[in-house]
């Protein structure tokens, strides 16, 4: 089985936690077994997001147990981690723990503030790739791509962006046609009125 632990924190953008937690929880839901999603953050309990919404984690560091995916969200919360030496420690380790990092939108400023996407390709959210390459020159920095996967870290860009970076996470761990279905039950086919 397959676990996937979102991270959410002070701040977080809705959509960059609740997209591929819809992703991943339908991908859970209708075919047990094979998933199993959870949400987590420093410590256990309510978490105030970018535009008002308050997320439950169920979990905590300490207690959130092993991961195969790591989802680390954007929104303005990135900020304050991208200067505090004990977010980036930490990302550090789950680097040595976690077989797949994966980010969105922002989320990428924090891997790359670690030093994870050393000369590696990488996107985030359109208004963010000048401070992603300020970050680290070292970074290929793409700007046109929704979402860029270079093994064990996924990068994808601003906050939609998430669930197309999640539902190729699925099709990656469980083929193509398991993704079509969790697309499908989703009715996630994207046609913007606008």
């Amino acid at each position: 089985m397959t676990r996937i632990g979102i991270l959410l924190f002070e701040h977080v953008e809705e959509l960059d936690a609740v997209g591929p937690w819809e992703v991943f929880g339908m991908w859970a839901t209708k075919w047990p077994g094979e998933a199993e999603v959870v949400a987590f953050a420093s410590e256990a309990g309510p978490v105030l997001a970018s535009k008002g919404m308050t997320l439950h984690a169920d979990h905590g560091y300490a207690d959130v147990g092993p991961l195969d995916v790591l989802v680390y969200p954007g929104g303005r919360g990135t900020r304050p981690h991208l200067e505090d030496p004990a977010r980036l420690a930490w990302v550090r380790e789950q680097r040595e723990r976690v077989p797949l990092l994966t980010s969105v939108c922002t989320g990428s400023l924090v891997f790359a503030a670690a030093g994870l996407l050393a000369g590696r390709p990488a996107t985030t959210h359109w208004g963010s790739l000048d401070t992603l390459k300020g970050l680290d020159p070292s970074i290929d920095v793409r700007p046109d791509d929704r979402y860029v996967d270079d093994g064990d870290v996924i990068t994808s860009a601003g906050v939609s962006a998430g669930i197309d970076m999640a539902l190729h996470v699925v099709a990656r761990l469980a083929g193509t046609e398991r993704a079509r279905d969790v697309r499908r039950m989703m009715q996630y086919d994207p046609m913007p009125p606008v």
